[in-house]
């Protein structure tokens, strides 16, 4: 398998694998860049120890491809790009611009999901899984990484951390829960997976690099 790099992080240096979202808007919370260079979020989320990075190419959320190749040159951490992923041809542009990993929406993709992980593999890329129930699961079963989303992304609104701690068990691959994690009480679904990944809350943060390291330095 293509070391995406998460699970060497935590076994060398002991901090908990933090995911950092490069998040242009949300549309729940609006304009989440408030003027800032992209890069400008990178080199915080990395100086703060992030273990990887996220960045969201879909339209809805007015990300780009153009960004994601910037961020790609700009870092050697790991970079996971999330879009609502149909087409092949973007798996081919995702190994284009050099990032690590690419999401596959499995409420999305449903009976493809497999055949699109295979595509990612051949193109040097490691598919990232994406669940929210346990309707997805049978679309999982020789997935390498997985994140549980905890919003439903078809209800924004609709948000619940218990979404983690209910699936991971039936998981068998590494984990990542993502969505709805704010504070460093929501820290305990590391209990439950093997990284976090966080998008909203660290972007609106006052102080980025300060925010992020408590989360990455958080004792368990």
């Amino acid at each position: 398998m293509i070391a995406f790099g998460f699970r060497y992080t935590r076994e060398e240096k002991g901090r908990n694998v933090v995911i950092g979202e490069i998040k242009t808007f949300s549309p729940t919370k609006g304009d989440l860049l408030r003027g800032r260079n992209p890069l400008e979020i990178l080199k915080a989320y990395e100086r703060a120890g992030c273990s990887g990075i996220s960045y969201i190419t879909a339209s809805s959320f007015r990300g780009n491809i153009e960004t994601l190749k910037r961020i790609c040159k700009e870092t050697t951490l790991p970079v996971l790009r999330k879009d609502f992923i149909e087409s092949k041809t973007e798996v081919e542009r995702t190994a284009e611009v050099e990032a690590r990993a690419l999401l596959l929406i499995a409420r999305i993709l449903k009976e493809k999901t497999p055949e699109f992980a295979d595509l990612c593999f051949e193109h040097g890329l490691e598919p990232v899984v994406e669940v929210f129930d346990e309707e997805d699961l049978k679309f999982v079963e020789n997935a390498k990484t997985v994140l549980i989303n905890n919003r439903d992304i078809f209800n924004p609104s609709d948000v619940d951390l218990s979404r983690t701690f209910r699936l991971s068990p039936k998981i068998n691959a590494f984990k990542i829960s993502g969505s709805g994690i704010s504070k460093l009480e929501d820290l305990k679904v590391l209990k439950a997976v093997d990284a976090i990944l966080v998008g909203t809350s660290f972007m609106l943060a006052e102080n980025t690099e300060q925010f992020v390291r408590t989360f990455v330095e958080a004792k368990l």
